[in-house]
């Protein structure tokens, strides 16, 4: 890793710090920047298969989400999935993402 200074408003920092939880707001800010440049760049590679989900449940979402097998978007209010991984995980599916 290199060190890199950005400046960042007072507000937007804290929100950092409030959403990062004990991850650390600049692990968060890492995570974001790679997550926005594997979107724009194509290069976006599934983390999960559908053999990792034991069982969904229905829900919605409440704010944007990113279905983990498919990489689509997930738009706030629309209908999606909650699967449990093999490792415990709730992880955000699109409803077709696991049609066979």
């Amino acid at each position: 890793m290199e060190v890199t200074s950005i400046r960042l408003e007072k507000e937007l920092k804290d929100k950092l710090k409030e959403l990062s939880g004990s991850q650390g707001y600049q692990a968060l800010i890492r995570d974001i920047l790679w997550n926005y440049v594997q979107q724009k760049s194509g290069d976006w590679k599934p983390l999960f298969s559908k053999n990792d989900i034991r069982v969904s449940i229905t829900a919605t979402a409440q704010k944007e989400e990113r279905c983990v097998l498919t990489g689509q978007s997930i738009q706030p209010k629309q209908q999606m999935l909650l699967g449990l991984t093999k490792t415990g995980d709730m992880v955000p599916l699109t409803i077709e993402s696991l049609a066979v």
